[in-house]
């Protein structure tokens, strides 16, 4: 095995790998409909909102929906009342989620012809690159979130929104009362967790593979 790590293809190949453990993270916690219904009676939603917890979660899996690469068509709660600015802001936030799933299927791609060539070379520095670099992320993000939630939240919608149509006036998007920032904060630990969880499989791989190799050149 070629000891050296950092290589072009070892940097370029952990990088896919970055970018498609966190797109995974960002889908499969977006999916992951269990840890807002969790939050509904965690939070107590239904008493905070004034509305009945079946009405939540109706509206909630329309939202979810909406948000998919393969749903068409135009987003309309059962029971709640949206603004325009409203309506433009859940567009905004439906391209962002697209884009990181065309991310998650272009990284899987890439990802597949780069690691079946490594693995052929019998070279498998990129994975422990991978784990390195995928590494930082949790670390950073959990650092700016355990310092300040609050400003972690609205740095982020500053710099991913250029309008301020993510701030909601719940007379006219009632929507909100049933997303709060908690339960957003929920989700960017569920993100950070399955990101250090995917640099962890990385190095697992990485130290199996490369521990097989040893006994099979002792042999």
């Amino acid at each position: 095995m070629n000891s050296k790590l950092i290589t072009p293809m070892n940097l370029m190949l952990s990088i896919i790998y970055m970018l498609f453990i966190i797109s995974f993270a960002v889908v499969v916690t977006l999916n992951f409909r269990p840890l807002y219904y969790m939050d509904i009676q965690h939070l107590d939603i239904a008493k905070t909102s004034g509305i009945p917890e079946e009405e939540i979660k109706e509206n909630y899996d329309v939202l979810i929906d909406y948000n998919s690469m393969l749903y068409q068509g135009e987003l309309q709660f059962p029971s709640l009342a949206m603004s325009e600015s409203g309506k433009i802001h859940f567009e905004e936030v439906k391209d962002i989620f697209v884009a990181v799933q065309y991310l998650l299927i272009i990284t899987i791609l890439l990802g597949a012809g780069g690691t079946i060539l490594q693995l052929k070379k019998k070279q498998y520095g990129f994975l422990k690159l991978a784990s390195i670099l995928t590494l930082i992320v949790p670390v950073i993000l959990g650092i700016l979130i355990m310092l300040n939630w609050d400003n972690f939240f609205v740095t982020f919608h500053q710099l991913f929104f250029q309008n301020e149509y993510w701030i909601f006036d719940a007379a006219l998007d009632p929507v909100i009362t049933i997303l709060p920032d908690t339960f957003f904060m929920h989700c960017a630990f569920m993100i950070i967790g399955c990101v250090f969880a995917g640099s962890i499989l990385c190095y697992g791989i990485f130290a199996y593979l490369k521990h097989r190799l040893q006994n099979k050149s002792r042999v």
